[in-house]
Formats: C-alpha cells, sequence, structure tokens
C-alpha cells in the first residue's frame, strides 16, 4: 500500500503573512523566512512527520462556511483560557458549543475568517 504524506494544509489569504503571523501564535509552529509582502508563508512545525501550514495570497476574500477546518485541543491550560487568547490575538466567536457539563467546543474565525475549533484541553481530558 503507497500512502501520500500531507506535506501542507493551506490556507487561501488576502494577507498571507497577517494570517500566518496568526496562526503561528496559535500553534508554535515557526514562521519561516518571509516578509510581509510575500505571496506564500510557510509555518513549519515543531516535529518531523507534520504537515506545515501554508499561506497563499489569492485576491478575494472568503464567502462561505470552510469545508474543512483545524479543531485545537490545548497542551496546557483550558479550553476557555485558550478561547480568551485566541480572541486577544484577532480571532472571533462565531459559535459556542460548551455544554453545561463541560464538554463541547468554541467555533472561532481568525482574522480572515476562516473558522477553527477550540476543544477541552489535554488537562481537562485527563491526558496530562
Amino acid at each position: 500500500m503507497y500512502l501520500n504524506p500531507v506535506r501542507h494544509i493551506t490556507f487561501d489569504a488576502l494577507d498571507p503573512y497577517r494570517t500566518a503571523e496568526f496562526w503561528a501564535a496559535v500553534t508554535g509552529y515557526a514562521l519561516e523566512d518571509s516578509e510581509p509582502d510575500d505571496d506564500q508563508v510557510l509555518l513549519d512545525p515543531p516535529q518531523p512527520g507534520v504537515p506545515g501550514l501554508l499561506f497563499s495570497r489569492v485576491p478575494d476574500g472568503k464567502t462561505a462556511k470552510n469545508r474543512v477546518h483545524l479543531d485545537i485541543q490545548p497542551a496546557t491550560g483550558t479550553r476557555d483560557e485558550e478561547v480568551a487568547r485566541l480572541v486577544g490575538l484577532g480571532a472571533r466567536v462565531l459559535d459556542d458549543r460548551r455544554t453545561a457539563d463541560g464538554l463541547g467546543w468554541v467555533v472561532l474565525a481568525d482574522p480572515e475568517g476562516n473558522e477553527l475549533c477550540v476543544e477541552r484541553g489535554a488537562v481537562e481530558r485527563g491526558l496530562v
């Protein structure tokens, strides 16, 4: 069986550098050798075998819901702390799907409107 590894997850962006800066703060991935006017900006993951995030300039803004999005699970802290941090970085809350029993997630949009979900953190899941 032949497996094709995923090399990058690509985001269309009006401002690839600004969008990459936001996602670098979200993920901790390194912003590699890029300038604010570059048409493509790559974020390299800190470990091998994990796809990078590539941001490519396009002429048109986002107009519909994403068909694919990233789910973020905070490695430290709680879901609610991470939501507050990301909002402070420029994200906005689109939908709050937290439940009274502490489960659920929050749907956010990055500065260009791309959706992402923040799930309960590793500590909240008992993984750490």
